[in-house]
């Protein structure tokens, strides 16, 4: 029997997030405010008493939800005993810093340089995301193919009959239509920014690369299973190249969990705010069992 942590991503936000640690633990308060020196303004104000709108930016997003994420496993101590861990996209640098694979400093710093550089090619270029309900992710994959005048592709395998598109406007928004029309359930256009995982995040792959290639990575403490291609890592060069090939590159969200699961994972805990991964975990492994730490 073994324990696998997951780690949320973008979306799992909300307000108030962190409040209770914050007011209830020295060594959380401590981290947090570490977090805050670390980026150089005070995010848990934002956290603790800022709007939905200000939550949703994704300058805060990312480092809220991976601060919240961390300190939540740290507060575990010798509790937190994982056999493996994965994150969701931006959750995956949470499951790193949470296994050792990173410092907590390290950590939150790549996270707010990698927020940073996703806004900037979101501005540079209008583009957006899509979700596709109840229709097989091959069809969804050769559709997205047979668009070859346009960038529109498979994003976030979230769950089986749940896959995520991303690309430009008129890409996404043909791809909707041709999956419409071979049954997809619903293919509706998401309130994001611009086309996470897709090769429009190029300029910001660049940018991040430059930083994780300057960052000291350590042997995690268990197996990190990467969502480019659902694998078991512990070599940090390995881990450092599936990091930055993420941002162009699709989450394998469900292969990840299959393969966590065939593997020998029979407890999944989610790490962070919301219940998101926990839905998706039972999707993908009945059977398991999936709580929130």
């Amino acid at each position: 029997m073994k324990k696998a942590y997951v780690f949320p991503g973008q979306g799992s936000q909300f307000r108030g997030m962190g409040k209770d640690l914050y007011d209830s633990s020295t060594a959380a308060k401590d981290l947090f405010e570490n977090g805050n020196s670390v980026l150089g303004f005070r995010i848990t104000d934002i956290m603790f008493d800022g709007t939905d709108e200000d939550l949703k930016q994704t300058r805060v997003t990312q480092p809220a939800i991976f601060l919240h994420s961390v300190v939540l496993a740290a507060l575990q101590g010798d509790n937190f005993k994982p056999d493996m861990v994965a994150g969701h996209s931006l959750g995956e640098f949470s499951a790193l810093t949470a296994a050792g694979a990173l410092s907590f400093e390290d950590g939150l710093r790549l996270v707010y340089q990698r927020a940073m550089a996703m806004q900037k090619a979101c501005e540079a270029t209008p583009s957006t995301m899509a979700a596709v309900l109840a229709l097989d992710d091959n069809k969804v994959e050769e559709i997205c193919a047979s668009i070859t005048d346009d960038i529109v592709v498979p994003a976030n395998y979230n769950c089986p009959g749940q896959l995520v598109i991303s690309g430009s406007i008129s890409g996404v928004t043909k791809a909707c239509e041709l999956l419409k029309a071979a049954g997809a359930k619903r293919a509706l256009i998401l309130p994001v920014g611009g086309a996470f995982h897709s090769p429009l995040m190029e300029p910001a792959r660049v940018e991040l690369s430059k930083a994780i290639e300057a960052t000291a990575f350590n042997k995690p403490v268990c197996p990190v299973y990467q969502n480019v291609n659902a694998s078991p890592e512990t070599e940090p060069e390995a881990i450092k190249r599936n990091l930055i090939a993420q941002l162009t590159g699709p989450v394998r969200w469900t292969q990840t969990i299959q393969r966590m699961t065939t593997d020998g994972a029979t407890q999944y805990f989610e790490v962070g705010p919301g219940k998101v991964l926990q839905g998706l975990v039972k999707k993908i492994s009945p059977g398991v069992e999936a709580i929130s730490v």
